[in-house]
Formats: structure tokens, sequence, C-alpha cells
């Protein structure tokens, strides 16, 4: 069964329009290494302040993030995005995505 996954971040303000650039032009082979780890319906959601909501679905989290960070091309991409993000405490991206927890879902 697919779980449903969302995630907060903090995009520093003075890199969100980069941010928003960024993803118009996601590498081909990086949406092709999250397709391949079994990243199903994933969006990135901005708000003006820098706050990102995250959400995927997955059958496995961690074995999904994993796959990722096994894979050269997510390596690269997180040390380039690593910079736009506040409060990582030393962490890359994917490694700062603590999935909240659902509480309520309209099926």
């Amino acid at each position: 069964m697919s779980r449903r996954v969302c995630f907060l971040l903090k995009v520093r303000a003075d890199r969100i329009e980069e941010y928003r650039e960024r993803h118009a032009a996601v590498w081909p082979e990086m949406l092709d290494a999250l397709s391949a780890a079994g990243w199903h319906n994933y969006s990135l959601f901005l708000r003006d302040d820098g706050l990102l909501v995250g959400y995927l679905e997955t059958d496995d989290f961690a074995a999904a993030q994993a796959a990722m960070a096994a894979t050269d091309v997510n390596a690269r991409w997180q040390a380039e995005m690593a910079d736009f993000f506040e409060s990582l405490d030393g962490s890359r991206p994917d490694e700062a995505m603590k999935p909240l927890t659902e509480v309520f879902h309209l099926a």
C-alpha cells in the first residue's frame, strides 16, 4: 500500500526566486532517479515567505530515501540545493525531510 508523506522545509528569503527557477528545470536524470527510487506523485509547494511543503507517495519512505541517497545525481543535486535552506544544521536537504503525522485524509 502506498504511503502519503508530507514534510516542511524553509527556503531562505533571498533565494526563493532562484529556488523556483531551479525547480522549473529539474535535471532529467534527477527526475528519472526519483521515479526509479519509488517516489510517486511528488509535489513541492512554496509559500511567499519561504515555507516549503513537500508531498509524495511511496511504498516505503525510508527505502525510497535510501535508494536516492545511493545515487550520484542525488548527491550532486543536494549539494547544489543545500544553501537554499534555513536551519539544516549541517544536514543535506533530503536528510532534513521529517515526515509530518497525518491526522486526517478524505479518500
